[in-house]
C-alpha cells in the first residue's frame, strides 16, 4: 500500500498532515510512505526527519501523489482559478494526478464548498471529510476539530496578550498593585475552554457565557465565572451542540454580553456553525462601549467573524479597542498542530487496515459519517441534499 503526504498549498497553511512520529506508525503498519519534499518544513519537520522514519521523499505533488491509495492533506486541495495562474499547469492540486479509487482524506471544507465534491468524483477520487468526524467515544481520537481547535483557544489568548497593554496577573509591587486582567470568553466549547484554562493559567480574571447549560459546570470548573442572563433556555442540542435560539432569548443575552463587555480588558469569541458565516456576538456598539486599549480576538474571523468590525486577516483599533482577526490560528501554532492532526489520521486510518491490507467497512458508521465521493459519485447525504440530488 502506498500512502502520500503532500506539502500544503493553501495561504496561512503551515500544518502538515504527517509527523516523523505517525511515518514511523505508517510504516509499521504496512504503508510505503512518500512525502512531498519541503511538506514539513513550516511545522519544524525537515525531509531528513521523515526519511529517518522510513519515509521516502519526492520532489514535486506529481510524483507524491502517483500510484498512491491514499493521500493525506490538511486543506482541501487547490482549484483551477484559485490563484494567478492555472492550477494544471502550476501542477497544485492532486487530483491531477491521483489514480482512480485513490482516497483523499483531510480537512475539506465540504459545507462551504459543496462544489468541490463533484470534482473529487469526476476525478474517480473517494473522499474523506474529517470534520464529519461524528461525535461518538470510539472516535474521540480521530476528532481532528476539537485537537485544532483547542490549540485554537490556547493560541487566541497569546495572540490577545501580545495586543494588551497590559500585564495578566495582579502584581503588588512597591510602585503599587496593579490589577488582574479580565478576559471575558464567548463561548465554551473546546476552544473556549482551553482559552479559559490559558488566560487563569496567566492570571486573569475569567468570566464566559454559552447558551448551553451544561457549559456552566465545565467553565465554573476552570475556575471561571459562568455569564447568563435571567431566565435563558437551555439551547443544547442532542449531539452537544448549541442550537439557534428564540428571538427573546437572544434579546436577553445580547443585553447581557454588552454590560459585561463593558468592564472587561479582553473577549475571546468562539462561535462557528460549519458551513455558515459566524453568528454575531459584538456589534459596533458593544465595540464602542469597551475600555480603551481593550482586545477582541475573533477566532471565527475565515467565516466572516462573530464581531462586526473584524477584518479577516488583520489587526485593526476601532473606537480604541484592538481587533485580532488571524487566520487559520491552529496553523499559527504549527508544529503542535500538526504533530494533533497527524495522529488524528493515524486513529482514522488504524480500523481500515486489515493483515497489512486496505480493508475498508463502508457499513461503520465513521466511515458513512465522512466519506463525501465513492466510485465517481457524490454520496454523502448533506451534500446529495443540498444539490437535490437523491441518489
Amino acid at each position: 500500500m502506498k500512502l502520500a503526504v503532500q506539502k500544503e498549498r493553501r495561504e496561512h497553511e503551515r500544518r502538515v498532515a504527517a509527523t516523523p512520529d505517525t511515518v514511523k506508525k505508517l510504516v509499521a503498519m504496512g504503508f510505503d510512505v512518500t512525502v512531498e519534499s519541503g511538506a514539513g518544513d513550516a511545522a519544524g519537520y525537515l525531509d531528513p526527519a521523515f526519511q529517518d522514519m522510513g519515509a521516502a521523499i519526492a520532489g514535486d505533488l506529481a510524483a507524491t501523489v502517483k500510484d498512491a491509495d491514499i493521500v493525506l492533506a490538511v486543506q482541501r486541495p487547490l482549484e483551477d482559478g484559485e490563484g494567478d495562474t492555472p492550477l494544471v499547469s502550476m501542477n497544485e492540486t492532486p487530483l491531477v494526478s491521483m489514480k482512480k479509487g485513490a482516497l483523499l482524506i483531510g480537512l475539506l471544507a465540504p459545507l462551504s464548498n459543496k462544489d468541490q465534491a463533484a470534482s473529487y468524483a469526476s476525478a474517480g477520487v473517494d473522499a474523506f471529510a474529517m470534520e464529519f468526524v461524528p461525535r461518538i467515544s470510539r472516535a474521540q481520537g480521530m476528532d481532528v476539530l476539537s485537537s485544532q481547535s483547542s490549540l485554537a483557544g490556547y493560541r487566541a489568548i497569546l495572540d490577545g496578550a501580545a495586543e494588551f497593554g497590559r500585564a495578566f496577573p495582579m502584581m503588588m509591587t512597591a510602585a503599587g498593585t496593579i490589577a488582574p486582567a479580565r478576559v471575558f470568553v464567548l463561548g465554551a466549547g473546546v476552544a473556549g475552554l482551553q482559552a479559559i484554562a490559558t488566560a487563569r493559567r496567566l492570571g486573569a480574571s475569567v468570566f464566559a457565557t454559552d447558551v448551553r447549560a451544561a457549559a456552566a459546570e465545565q467553565v465554573e470548573s476552570l475556575g471561571a465565572t459562568f455569564l447568563t442572563p435571567e431566565g435563558a433556555e437551555d439551547a443544547e442540542d442532542a449531539s452537544g451542540y448549541a442550537k439557534e435560539t428564540s428571538a427573546d432569548a437572544q434579546a436577553k443575552q445580547t443585553a447581557m454580553v454588552t454590560e459585561a463587555l463593558k468592564t472587561q480588558d479582553m473577549a475571546i469569541c468562539t462561535a462557528l456553525i460549519p458551513g455558515r458565516a459566524a453568528p454575531i456576538l459584538i456589534d459596533d456598539t458593544m465595540v464602542a462601549g469597551m475600555k480603551p486599549g481593550s482586545v477582541i480576538v475573533d477566532l471565527a474571523a475565515e467565516a466572516g467573524g462573530n464581531c462586526t468590525a473584524t477584518k479577516p486577516g488583520e489587526v485593526v483599533q476601532v473606537h480604541g479597542v484592538t481587533i485580532v482577526g488571524h487566520l487559520n490560528t491552529p496553523s499559527r501554532i504549527a508544529t503542535d498542530a500538526s504533530a494533533m492532526y497527524a495522529r488524528n489520521l493515524v486513529n482514522f486510518l488504524t480500523p481500515m487496515i486489515t493483515d497489512g491490507a486496505l480493508a475498508i467497512d463502508w457499513d461503520d458508521e465513521i466511515i458513512q459519517a465522512t466519506c463525501l465521493t465513492r466510485d465517481g459519485a457524490v454520496i454523502h447525504p448533506r451534500l446529495t441534499e443540498a444539490s437535490g440530488d437523491g441518489s
